[in-house]
C-alpha cells in the first residue's frame, strides 16, 4: 500500500471514529433539548459515519489487482462507492433535514429545553470534527502540492476522491453545527421556533450542495475524464521526439483509477519503415511512457495515414480540430 493509500486510510479511519462519537452526543442532546437543527445534526453525523464505512469499503475494493474478468483493475469501484456516500449525503442527512425544519416551521415543533447539554454537545462536535477536518485538509493540501497545483485547481482535477470526501463532508459537518448553534441560540433568546426550523433547512441545503459536489466528482471519473493535461502534453512530446513518427495525429487518455491512467495515440510512421521496424519503435516507445510517467498502466499505439478522411473527421468530431495538425495535413 503506497503512501497517499495509508494516508487515505488514516483520513477516514479518523472520521469515523469522530463522526460516531458525535452522533451519539448528538442524539441524546436532540432527545433532551427537542431542538430541530440538533436533530437534523444528529442525522448529518450518522450519515457521516455510515459514509466513512462506504469510503473504506471503496479504499479496499478499488486496491485489488487486475484479473481475466478485469483487465484493467478495479480502480474504478472507488468512484462508485465515493457516488454512493454523495446520494447518502442527501438521502439520510439532507432530506431528514429539511423535513425536520420544515416540519419546525409549520408549528409542530416540540418546546425545547436543557439549552446548555445541546450547546456543549455542539462545542465537542466541534472540536471533533475540527480535528477530522484539519487531517483530510493536511492530506489534500499535501496531494495538490505533490501534484503541482493549486488548491482548488487539485479538487476540480483530482482522481482520487476519498479524501475529497471527507473533507466536503467534515466542511459541511462544521458549518451545520455553527448553524445549528446559531438556531438555537436564536430560538433561546426570542422563544420563536423560526429560527430553529430555518437553521434544519439551511443543514439541508449546506449538505446538498456537498452532496451535489460530490456527484459531479465521481459522476465524471465513472465516465472517463481524461488524464492531467500535462501528462496528455508530456505524452505528445515523447512520441513527437521519436526519429520513427512523422507525426501524432492523434491521443486519446482515460483515467481509470487512482494514478491509473489509458494512454491510446494514433501515430503516422515514416513510409520506409518496414513493419518490425514499427513495431520495436512502439515497444519502445511505450517503455519510455511507463517510465517517464508511472501512473500510465496501458499504452496502445496505432500506426495509422494522417490523411485518411474518415480518421479525420473522428478526431474532429471529438476535439473540433486535430492535435497541432502540420499545415499538409488532412487538407481538404
Amino acid at each position: 500500500m503506497g503512501d497517499q493509500a495509508q494516508e487515505s486510510n488514516l483520513t477516514v479511519i479518523l472520521a469515523l471514529a469522530a463522526n460516531v462519537g458525535i452522533a451519539i452526543a448528538k442524539i441524546g442532546a436532540a432527545v433532551l433539548t427537542g431542538s430541530a437543527s440538533m436533530a437534523a445534526e444528529s442525522a448529518h453525523s450518522v450519515a457521516d459515519s455510515f459514509n466513512e464505512l462506504l469510503l473504506l469499503a471503496a479504499l479496499r475494493r478499488s486496491d485489488r489487482p487486475a484479473d481475466r474478468r478485469h483487465p484493467l483493475g478495479y480502480g474504478k469501484e472507488r468512484y462508485f462507492w465515493t457516488l454512493l456516500v454523495a446520494v447518502a449525503i442527501f438521502g439520510m442527512g439532507a432530506l431528514f433535514s429539511f423535513i425536520q425544519g420544515i416540519t419546525t416551521l409549520l408549528g409542530q415543533a416540540r418546546a425545547e429545553t436543557e439549552y446548555l447539554v445541546g450547546y456543549v454537545v455542539l462545542a465537542i462536535s466541534f472540536v471533533l470534527e475540527g480535528t477530522s477536518w484539519a487531517q483530510g485538509f493536511r492530506q489534500v493540501r499535501a496531494d495538490a502540492r505533490d501534484e503541482g497545483l493549486p488548491f482548488f485547481s487539485y479538487i476540480r482535477r483530482t482522481d482520487e476522491p476519498t479524501s475529497i470526501s471527507v473533507l466536503l463532508e467534515d466542511s459541511a459537518a462544521l458549518t451545520g453545527l455553527l448553524l445549528a448553534f446559531g438556531g438555537m441560540g436564536l430560538h433561546q433568546l426570542t422563544g420563536q421556533a423560526f429560527w430553529d426550523g430555518t437553521a434544519s433547512v439551511l443543514i439541508g441545503v449546506v449538505l446538498t450542495l456537498v452532496a451535489l459536489a460530490l456527484g459531479r466528482i465521481n459522476k465524471n471519473l465513472l465516465i472517463g475524464n481524461q488524464a492531467d493535461p500535462r501528462l496528455v502534453a508530456g505524452v505528445k512530446e515523447i512520441l513527437a521526439r521519436a526519429p520513427e513518427v512523422e507525426w501524432v495525429v492523434d491521443i486519446v487518455t482515460m483515467t481509470f483509477g487512482t494514478d491509473q491512467v489509458l494512454a491510446c495515440a494514433r501515430l503516422d510512421f515514416h513510409d520506409d519503415l518496414g513493419a518490425g521496424d514499427v513495431e520495436r519503435a512502439c515497444v519502445r516507445m511505450g517503455n519510455e511512457l511507463h517510465d517517464a510517467y508511472p501512473e500510465i498502466y496501458e499504452v496502445f499505439l496505432e500506426p495509422v495515414p494522417r490523411d485518411d478522411p474518415e480518421l479525420r473527421e473522428r478526431v474532429i468530431a471529438r476535439y473540433g480540430r486535430q492535435i497541432d495538425q502540420p499545415p499538409d495535413a488532412f487538407t481538404q
